[in-house]
């Protein structure tokens, strides 16, 4: 990549969601930013998540592995509700992940979507067990990138909500031995990552300031889009009012202004560097 130049990765979160979700994704992609949907296997709207991506090939697709909050792929029981419960399955060895995340990652498949990326719900992955089980389905279907889901802390962000802080803290926590693991994989991820502390509160003027502060290098930003409508009010989730939100900011005039103004180029996996070669980033912004 040329010295100075940047780029944004912009990637929605939870297609499969419910349909509401999918059309507000689907907007965002074709009226905004978003260049990439990481698809829910079990989802209650992941066929028609599937049908809305098929002709849209800029769309790229990851796959939204879940271990939590979910049905499961191998029998359809519920998942552990929450990452806690989770932990506590995999202590008392309730919770089979890899084969869990690889059925998941077959429907995905036999429904022809060919992921582009990996990803869990709730960032499960950075649970070193998690991820030893992901990266071996990444280098069994030959997928080359993966998120690294610790924030970018950036001059100007918007001050974070006690929850939105403690997930940032936990996740941090394990920060050294997923960055061990990933350097021994053949995966790549960009140099930064961001969305988390941003999740429920990502609006125009905040996505404006998180633009014109990007350093050089690649950056993902991980976001929630959505139409808020009948499905996803009934839905068991904080985010409802929030994805409309998020939906008018990646759409806004005002922030391809900002892009065009600051020279950040967004981008998709596909068009950052060849997956093949190793090279890593210059630094880990923090």
């Amino acid at each position: 990549m040329p010295p100075g130049e940047r780029r944004l990765v912009v990637v929605a979160d939870d297609f499969g969601f419910t349909r509401d979700v999918n059309q507000g994704i689907l907007e965002a992609h074709t009226r905004g930013i978003v260049r990439a949907a990481s698809l829910l296997a079990t989802g209650a709207a992941f066929r028609d998540a599937v049908e809305l991506a098929r002709p849209q090939p800029a769309l790229e697709i990851g796959a939204h592995l879940a271990l939590v909050g979910l049905p499961s792929a191998l029998d359809g029981q519920p998942l552990p509700t929450t990452v806690a419960a989770l932990l506590r399955a995999l202590a008392r060895r309730r919770v089979s992940v890899y084969d869990e995340m690889a059925a998941q990652l077959e429907s995905i498949l036999a429904a022809g979507m060919r992921p582009v990326y990996l990803d869990t719900h709730k960032h499960t992955h950075v649970i070193p067990h998690v991820l030893d089980a992901l990266l071996r389905l990444a280098e069994e279907h030959g997928i080359r990138w993966i998120r690294r889901p610790f924030d970018w802390r950036w001059k100007g962000e918007p001050m974070l909500p006690l929850r939105n802080r403690l997930a940032r803290a936990w996740l941090g926590l394990l920060r050294s031995s997923f960055d061990r693991r990933l350097a021994r994989s053949h995966c790549r991820s960009t140099d930064r990552f961001t969305g988390l502390g941003l999740t429920g509160r990502l609006d125009a003027d905040v996505l404006v300031r998180l633009i014109r502060a990007l350093p050089e290098g690649t950056t993902e930003l991980m976001c929630h889009p959505g139409r808020c409508g009948a499905e996803l009010r009934a839905a068991k989730t904080r985010l409802k009012e929030s994805r409309a939100r998020e939906l008018q900011a990646l759409t806004a005039p005002e922030v391809f202004a900002a892009l065009h103004d600051s020279g950040v180029t967004v981008c998709g996996w596909r068009d950052l560097p060849a997956a093949g070669d190793r090279s890593r980033p210059r630094s880990r912004s923090r």
